[in-house]
């Protein structure tokens, strides 16, 4: 049992730095509250690791923003919302503390994708795991039952970002090749969804190879209206929600090697502190 505590931020929790792009959405929008953010750089990348594994992982880092003030956790990690959300929040939060609350990034997707389809050929790029789940899959019948979604892996997309080496030459080839794979399964695809935090990323090289008009989604701004319509709806976690404006980052890697990499996807120096869990 989590002990009862004060106002806090939000917390926002990814296997690594692709999570910084949903914060990023997130305070763009709501810059009024205070956010942390844990990344477990030092067990990165979920993406290949079981149910089990992530899971277990998940559940330790939620923990962890509890324990450090956190009334709401965003889960800004599609592998972590994919494989471990469900059990968190119908296994945990009762034993844990039931006025606490977990939510990912899938659902937010899939409650808008309809609006933004015109002929409901969907397509989903996305981590192996996540594409396994079929996470996006269930929750997009849920509300548009129509929608025809055609999910690839793509492996190397999140290596790419992490290195650096989005805008690379490099890059060209496995961006292309996933985008033809994908229109080789449905050629009528209009839709595609960016099923990973990293894929904003590699932007530039996927609009250069997907067919005029296709219609990108990255998840940070539907993630962010999202949450901003359930604190809404939600006056009890929103008073829980403390209002700074202020950011904390916390690693259970290395923090230089955090602050250079969050440089890639934040464009500004952050102060970051190293936290173990488990």
């Amino acid at each position: 049992m989590i002990l009862p505590s004060a106002p806090g931020p939000i917390g926002v929790f990814d296997s690594g730095y692709g999570g910084l792009t949903i914060l990023h959405g997130i305070r763009q929008l709501l810059p009024q509250y205070d956010y942390m953010y844990l990344g477990d750089n030092a067990r990165a990348p979920y993406g290949t690791r079981s149910f089990d594994v992530v899971y277990q992982f998940t559940r330790q880092a939620v923990i962890k923003l509890f324990e450090k003030g956190c009334h709401l956790v965003i889960l800004g990690c599609n592998t972590a919302s994919a494989k471990a959300l469900r059990s968190i929040q119908q296994r945990d939060l009762p034993e844990l503390d039931p006025s606490r609350r977990v939510l990912g990034v899938i659902r937010p997707t899939a409650e808008v994708i309809g609006k933004l389809t015109r002929n409901n050929h969907v397509g989903l790029f996305a981590t192996e795991g996540t594409v396994r789940s079929h996470s996006y899959n269930l929750e997009i019948q849920k509300f548009w039952p129509e929608i025809q979604l055609t999910g690839v892996a793509c492996p190397f997309w999140v290596p790419l970002v992490e290195y650096n080496e989005a805008d690379s030459p490099g890059a060209d080839y496995f961006v292309k090749k996933r985008i033809d794979e994908m229109m080789l399964k449905d050629s009528e695809i209009d839709t595609m969804i960016l099923g990973c935090t990293h894929y904003p990323l590699l932007m530039p090289k996927i609009l250069k190879y997907v067919k005029p008009g296709v219609k990108i989604v990255p998840q940070g701004e539907y993630v962010a209206d999202s949450l901003q319509e359930y604190l809404h709806r939600h006056p009890d976690i929103e008073n829980a929600c403390t209002k700074g404006g202020s950011c904390q980052f916390f690693t259970t890697e290395n923090p230089d090697k955090f602050k250079e990499s969050a440089r890639i996807f934040l464009h500004e120096d952050v102060l970051v502190n190293h936290v173990d869990l488990g």
